[in-house]
């Protein structure tokens, strides 16, 4: 069955950098229109004038969002679709993480990262599937996260978040069955983006250089195995062992070793003052 991609219009959340920019490169070539949804106006329009000068057939949508808020998105919906007509593709790339301990966590922060995360990818689909089966064609590519099959201290509502991502999808791939829409769940480990910069406002923690691959990489894998309808994917090959081999240990084995990990990062809180 052909992809969706081809041909087709999509809506790419978080298309201002990181992943979100690199999966919007290599989808222009092939759509027929790009909706690149972001806050960052100027960012979008720098890769809307790329895409002008590289792709000449293909249509560009840029719509600023604040995706956090409801109202918006249905502003952002009514705009497009009256433009284009119908989405053919829904990436759900949009996201951010926070890393500090639980309780001393900003609330605030805590809650945009839960109605974006969670809230915003979840409207998103519920508005736009419909008419997706409708047509028996279409597709969700929803950028989750290697923690959405795992955990760590310091990240506990972002991980709770891509553990949500990850089982909506399981259970949507199955609610879809027979449909013609296909669903992929992107499951990456550390990636070359801005995420770090937006997550590490209290402790600082490097990426382990062997897993970290590039977005261009993860985007490039995320689109392939959207394209061969497959449920799951998770780029690079290092955090595929690297997944393989924690699904086999016990969990209790990594709550016991990241309880001591999460004292460590407590103590070293309270000497930031944090």
């Amino acid at each position: 069955m052909a992809s969706p991609i081809d041909g087709g219009n999509v809506l790419i959340t978080g298309a201002s950098s990181g992943i979100g920019r690199e999966m919007a490169r290599q989808i222009a070539p092939r759509a027929k229109a790009l909706v690149l949804v972001a806050r960052r106006t100027e960012r979008l329009e720098e890769l809307k004038s790329e895409f002008a000068q590289k792709h000449t057939n293909l249509k560009v949508l840029v719509q600023p969002c604040d995706l956090t808020d409801q109202a918006a998105i249905d502003t952002l919906l009514e705009t497009v679709l009256g433009e284009l007509g119908t989405i053919d593709v829904l990436v759900n790339n949009a996201g951010f993480g926070d890393l500090q301990i639980f309780d001393k966590a900003a609330w605030d922060k805590l809650d945009r990262m839960i109605r974006l995360n969670i809230n915003a990818l979840t409207y998103l689909t519920h508005k736009l599937v419909p008419a997706m089966v409708e047509r028996k064609s279409g597709g969700i590519i929803n950028v989750s996260s290697s923690f959405g099959m795992s955990f760590l201290p310091g990240f506990s509502v972002y991980i709770g978040t891509k553990h949500f991502v990850n089982g909506f999808c399981d259970a949507l791939v199955c609610d879809l069955a027979g449909t013609g829409v296909r669903v992929t769940c992107v499951c990456p480990g550390p990636v070359k983006t801005e995420f770090n910069e937006v997550a590490q406002d209290a402790i600082r923690l490097p990426n382990p250089a062997p897993m970290e691959i590039s977005a261009e990489r993860c985007a490039r894998e995320s689109i392939a195995a959207f394209d061969a309808g497959k449920a799951r994917v998770v780029p690079g090959t290092v955090m595929k062992i690297m997944m393989f081999m924690e699904a086999m240990t016990p969990d209790a084995f990594f709550r016991s070793l990241y309880g001591m990990q999460g004292k460590i990062m407590r103590k070293k809180a309270i000497e930031r003052g944090v």
